[in-house]
């Protein structure tokens, strides 16, 4: 398991690749080769590249603008050309990777949430020889499946962190709220959790029904006043949790993971303690970037491990600078 310590070394050498991209080209990317001594090291040659980038993105979860604003940050500045395409179910998901590779893509980012369904279809992508990374979910599964790379947050630590917190501050009793279920990224941060804070129960909840998620959370906040803490997995479920706690006698804290421009509001106001941020829009970005240097120069971020992108603590003390950003889609 990493530490935080490795994890923000690892964002440190993702900085730095940055800054080296944007010296590529007076326009910040890839798209002016150097017009007097030939194409740059790195650069395409005038060349554009098409990669598909595949996610289990639900409907109306926010969080997946910030992926996108990432990965389209990416490819604008290095003329990548994207296709974007998500399904929520697993079958679906992989089915989208499969057009992928039959369309010839010169590369794929993948999601893998759902590792046993969308991994072998990602693995096909591989034995194809079309470069291909996984980003956001499958940290433990994706060299099963042949691929060398991967960008995110570490969701075991993630929730170790956030039980540690919540047990400092006094906290007795939580619930942690999964709104899909079968995700292992979901599943691992909640795991997480109940490791540094056993008293933690699971409840399971239709993230793309928000009216019934804030019902569901309110009768239990109603039925078990004992619940010092609530644990929610995203912003759009942070939020939901909150109005249900306002229509409650429940004195329970609420934290998340993720972030969004509302959820960084509560953050100031106080009334949501924190958030665990795994950086989205460094996810998009990265895995793009990732992708153009290695089709164009044949590089490997990570060495064969992944490059964490949290988890990043989101609390009063940083919350003024951050929520600015957070407005911008871009935290």
């Amino acid at each position: 398991m990493r530490s935080p310590g490795k994890s923000m070394r690892a964002l440190a050498v993702v900085a730095a690749l940055g800054v080296a991209l944007a010296a590529c080209s007076s326009q910040g990317g890839a798209n002016e080769a150097n017009q007097n001594s030939g194409p740059a090291v790195g650069s395409a040659g005038g060349r554009q590249y098409t990669i598909a980038m595949v996610t289990h993105e639900a409907p109306g979860d926010s969080f997946w603008d910030k992926v996108r604003a990432g990965a389209q940050q990416a490819a604008k500045e290095l003329n990548v050309d994207l296709k974007y395409s998500n399904n929520n179910d697993a079958g679906q998901q992989a089915t989208l990777v499969q057009n992928a590779i039959d369309s010839k893509v010169d590369g794929i980012a993948v999601t893998l949430a759902y590792a046993d369904q969308v991994g072998p279809a990602a693995q096909k992508a591989v034995q194809a020889g079309i470069p291909t990374v996984a980003f956001n979910s499958g940290i433990t599964d994706y060299t099963k499946y042949g691929i060398p790379m991967y960008f995110g947050s570490d969701e075991d630590l993630a929730g170790q962190s956030a039980g540690q917190r919540m047990a400092s501050a006094g906290g007795r009793k939580a619930i942690c709220v999964v709104q899909e279920q079968g995700s292992v990224a979901l599943e691992a941060r909640c795991a997480g959790v109940k490791k540094t804070f056993p008293n933690t129960e699971n409840l399971q909840v239709n993230g793309t029904d928000l009216p019934s998620v804030q019902q569901t959370i309110g009768a239990k906040l109603q039925q078990d006043p004992s619940i010092t803490d609530v644990v929610t997995l995203g912003a759009p479920i942070a939020l939901a949790a909150l109005q249900a706690k306002q229509g409650t006698t429940s004195q329970a804290k609420i934290v998340t993971f993720d972030l969004n421009a509302d959820v960084a509001k509560d953050i100031q106001d106080g009334t949501i303690d924190f958030s665990i941020d795994q950086q989205p829009y460094v996810q998009g970005y990265m895995a793009v970037q990732a992708l153009w240097l290695n089709l164009t120069n044949g590089n490997d971020i990570g060495g064969g491990k992944p490059v964490l992108t949290g988890p990043s603590f989101v609390d009063k003390s940083n919350i003024d600078k951050i929520a600015t950003y957070a407005a911008n889609n871009t935290r």
